[in-house]
């Protein structure tokens, strides 16, 4: 930490030196030689040297733990400011940079596998503005989580990754509304996970099964609150007995395999509900017209739907 603090504090130093005057490209790798010259350690005058980098698609990442953190906070820091500010890039207008800034961080965040989310370092990067009038920490934090999603997502597209597939990991949770503020590490596992649960021949029956539960639920909480809660007394059709059944043996081992990072393999235990969820759909009469077999058998649709996404 005082290694970062000190690079932070000397990483704009050089460019008030005559040689970064005379030669801007200069900026960073003369500070990393200033830095040395008075004695101090060669991960602050790598920081000081590689705190712009990645500088354009493509380039290399900062070297070292001490490099990535002042390379995140100077990048964040611009972000977060001009944000705050309202001045974000229009159309191909974007003359402080901050798409490439955006995408430096992602690439950091991805493949220096660095566990924060996003909302943390924005809320962190908002810190650094408090008491200025100007600035708007609720506008920065919305409209620059939009921006990174943004970002994120066409870089996976350009990685071959299709829209449906980038869609499926950048989605909010089940009944989450609010951006995607998250860490992103791993996230090359999840949607290799998409790719390869695509690949299964029970993924389109899942898929447009998961479409209809959320319609069905998507109406029936716009009547009243729905509850993640079954009753197994209530179930009364085979074909709900079965689906209950078979939920309560594959989602704790999907949930299991989840936590444990094995996203494939969740997926893939996942679709062993493909048969129950079909003849549950094909026996069984959602909106029955007692209150709580009704009531019940939303409550399994619920469960399984927080299972599936």
């Amino acid at each position: 930490a005082d290694s970062a603090d000190t690079a932070a504090r000397l990483a704009k130093a050089d460019l008030l030196t005559d040689m970064v005057g005379e030669f801007p490209e200069l900026q960073g790798v003369m500070g990393g030689y200033y830095a040395r010259h008075d004695g101090l350690s060669e991960e602050i005058a790598f920081a000081i040297e590689d705190h712009y980098k990645p500088r354009f698609a493509g380039d290399e990442l900062p070297r070292g733990e001490v490099g990535t953190v002042v390379a995140l906070a100077d990048k964040l820091e611009t972000l977060v400011g001009m944000f705050g500010i309202g001045n974000l890039p229009t159309g191909d207008k974007d003359p402080f940079a901050l798409r490439r800034h955006a995408l430096g961080v992602i690439r950091m965040l991805r493949e220096k596998e660095i566990a924060l989310g996003i909302d943390q370092l924005i809320r962190a990067a908002c810190s650094a503005f408090t008491g200025i009038a100007a600035f708007d920490a609720g506008r920065a934090t919305v409209e620059l989580d939009d921006f990174l999603r943004d970002r994120l997502a066409g870089a996976l597209r350009e990685e071959g990754f299709s829209f449906a597939e980038v869609d499926a990991v950048l989605a909010p949770p089940a009944g989450v509304t609010e951006a995607f503020l998250e860490e992103i590490v791993g996230l090359t596992a999840r949607i290799g996970a998409v790719r390869a649960f695509a690949e299964l021949p029970e993924a389109p029956a899942l898929a447009a099964a998961n479409k209809r539960i959320g319609n069905i639920l998507k109406k029936a909480e716009a009547e009243g609150s729905v509850d993640a809660h079954v009753s197994a007394l209530l179930l009364q059709e085979p074909a709900e007995q079965a689906l209950h059944a078979a939920m309560q043996n594959v989602v704790p081992q999907a949930n299991a395999q989840f936590d444990a990072g094995d996203y494939t393999g969740s997926l893939q235990t996942l679709a062993a509900l493909r048969a129950p969820v079909d003849a549950f759909f094909d026996g069984v009469m959602v909106n029955a017209e007692a209150t709580d077999l009704r009531l019940n058998r939303l409550g399994l649709l619920k469960t399984l739907h927080q299972a599936m996404n």
